[in-house]
Parts: C-alpha cells; sequence; structure tokens
C-alpha cells in the first residue's frame, strides 16, 4: 500500500514548454503531434478572429490558431524564434501560434497545484493547474477547452 502512495508521487508529468510574452505555459507532450517553423499562412475570410488562417501541412488543412490573440495579448510580428505547434483537439488537429518553444520537461505530478483563484486575468478556465519548479511557475494549458464547442464547430468549416 505504501509503495503504491509513493509510485504515485513519484509520477512524471511530461510537457512541451513555450513562451506567450512573459509567461511560459506547458501542455501535455502526448497532445503534441509536431512542431513546426512557421509557413505561409492563408487567411480565412469571416474565420473567428484568434484564427489567423490555415496552412497546407502534409496535404492536410490545418487552422492555425493564435494564442495571443486568444489570451487577448497584444499582437508582436512572428520571427526567427516563433513556432506552430501541431495538437490535435477532439479529434481535430489545429496549429498553435506560440512565441517560442523552450524544452521538454519532465515534471514530479505533486509538484502541480490547481490554478490559484487570482488567475482569472487570463481566462482561467484554459489552465488546468500551474506546475511549481526550482525557480519558477509553469502555466499548464488544458487544450480541450481552449476552444468551445461553437468555436471548434467554426474550425471545422475554415
Amino acid at each position: 500500500m505504501e509503495e503504491n502512495v509513493r509510485r504515485q508521487d513519484d509520477a512524471l508529468i511530461q510537457l512541451v514548454t513555450f513562451s506567450i510574452g512573459e509567461e511560459e505555459f506547458g501542455v501535455d507532450i502526448l497532445k503534441v503531434q509536431e512542431i513546426i517553423r512557421t509557413m505561409e499562412i492563408t487567411r480565412v475570410p469571416r474565420a473567428p478572429e484568434f484564427v489567423e488562417g490555415v496552412i497546407n501541412l502534409r496535404g492536410k488543412v490545418i487552422p492555425i490558431i493564435d494564442l495571443r490573440r486568444r489570451f487577448k495579448l497584444a499582437e508582436r510580428a512572428h520571427d526567427k524564434h516563433t513556432r506552430i505547434i501541431v495538437i490535435e483537439i477532439n479529434s481535430m488537429v489545429v496549429g498553435f501560434v506560440v512565441d517560442s518553444v523552450s524544452e521538454v520537461l519532465r515534471i514530479p505530478a505533486n509538484t502541480v497545484e490547481p490554478p490559484p483563484p487570482v488567475v482569472s486575468g487570463l481566462d482561467s478556465e484554459y489552465i488546468s493547474g500551474v506546475g511549481k519548479l526550482e525557480d519558477r511557475l509553469l502555466i499548464l494549458l488544458d487544450l480541450n477547452k481552449l476552444l468551445s464547442s461553437e468555436e471548434h464547430a467554426a474550425l471545422g468549416v475554415v
């Protein structure tokens, strides 16, 4: 019994970490299909405002969501560090534009706490928890909540 408890405490979460502005975020590595450099993004008329457009990734058309716009942060021009994280959410493949991708981290599950109520400034419904690292905090995103069912349906038409 005690060994089961210890094994659960030792459980590691693997995350892809990335930055948007000054904040560092993490998403479950199992949801990430790939990370690519920015490429030409085709604008789509009447798409939701946070949708930058679509790309053709090996013959598949993928909607691209700008996380800066999604989180209502100031826009920033893409540069050599900008990346698109390709993720499957609710059986739909989408790309998220981020300022830069940092690293793949393994953190103990027991260092993750629920988001404090004060983070409501950054649409806290998207946040699944906060990881406490030695020198910084990492905001863990709940990818399934980044898009409402209406937005998910709208992307299907993009």
